[in-house]
């Protein structure tokens, strides 16, 4: 089969990444999907196990970092184009070690523009966060594209940088780009150190349940295969050097969140006790942000994408999904 189009996917073992991975090896056959990822401690191949006998997908293991590998990778495969979902990504592992989080999302992205400028990249797509504009009081209006960007964690400084890098290079050597900072994604293959996960994790070992603060930060929550349909429709219809935000319209503050999930497994699995008696309180992190939430009327009007799945419907399925993949090994 003639493939017309070659597209490496950086970050394709992980959570938002596998779910792209999926969708694009499926409904794309004359596309050749290359996968590449590090494979660390969140990345798994289990997550991409439906498609890893296509005949229009490749795997290949390795770091952003490495320019050699990226040479080869370019020189071998000559990709079209890049969408760039590989990145460290969990606040708290940030403020303990900033380092790592610059050398892969900073460093780690300039490598990969300068690989695409060398090698005439038809279209370079940079997946961002909504942390990049800092924080929201409660009367605030959600972020918009125009919103400064005002990063408050080493997690949000490093992705705030890599956005800047990829708009500069568009400036100065013509790259064509698009961003998209999207809010907070759940939903099934999610590694449980981030919040959704941990709580169901919790839950079913019927552990304590550890509460930031008193609970009352705010997050705008996306369900996974909408924001994957979100880079779809920008990665194909986007106009270049545009950023795009991609929200849920679904804020919850972290306490009322965990308290649906805890009545919802109570009802699923017939619980006796009430999971809301696990709920812990625990120190605040540092720098916590107060509320996250993204206006995407931009992204629904110009290029009539809107979030599909209802919240509770999407906390079903990826509940169902962890519980029937508890005991699982990760890999």
């Amino acid at each position: 089969m003639k493939l017309d189009k070659t597209i490496l996917i950086t970050g394709g073992a992980g959570f938002i990444g596998s779910h792209l991975v999926k969708r694009f090896v499926t409904n794309y056959p004359s596309y050749h999907i290359i996968n590449l990822d590090k494979l660390t401690y969140c990345g798994d191949l289990y997550n991409v196990k439906e498609v890893e006998g296509a005949d229009n997908y490749t795997f290949i293991g390795g770091d952003i970092c490495d320019n050699k590998l990226l040479k080869n990778i370019f020189e071998e495969y000559k990709p079209d184009a890049i969408i760039h979902l590989a990145a460290e990504s969990h606040v708290d592992n940030s403020i303990s070690n900033p380092n790592i989080f610059i050398e892969t999302n900073v460093v780690g992205t300039c490598n990969l523009l300068n690989m695409a400028v060398k090698y005439n990249i038809e279209r370079f797509y940079h997946v961002s966060t909504d942390e990049v504009y800092g924080e929201l009081e409660l009367d605030e209006h959600p972020f918009s594209e125009t919103t400064p960007y005002d990063p408050k964690s080493p997690y949000s400084a490093s992705k705030a940088a890599s956005d800047h890098f990829v708009r500069a290079y568009g400036n100065t050597y013509g790259l064509n780009y698009v961003i998209s900072n999207c809010s907070n994604n759940y939903g099934p293959n999610q590694y449980p150190e981030k919040l959704i996960p941990k709580v169901i994790e919790c839950i079913l070992h019927k552990k304590s349940i550890p509460v930031y603060g008193d609970g009352k930060n705010i997050r705008d929550w996306l369900y996974v295969e909408d924001h994957a349909k979100a880079i779809d429709i920008i990665f194909h219809t986007g106009n270049a050097a545009e950023t795009y935000n991609v929200g849920g319209d679904c804020e919850k503050t972290n306490l009322d969140l965990i308290r649906i999930i805890c009545n919802e497994i109570d009802f699923m699995l017939s619980n006796d006790n009430s999971s809301t008696e696990l709920i812990k309180f625990v120190n605040d992190r540092k720098g916590h942000d107060f509320r996250y939430a993204i206006n995407s009327d931009k992204l629904q009007k110009k290029l009539g994408w809107e979030p599909e799945t209802p919240f509770m419907l999407g906390i079903k399925k990826t509940i169902d999904w962890y519980i029937k993949n508890l005991n699982r090994e990760r890999r």
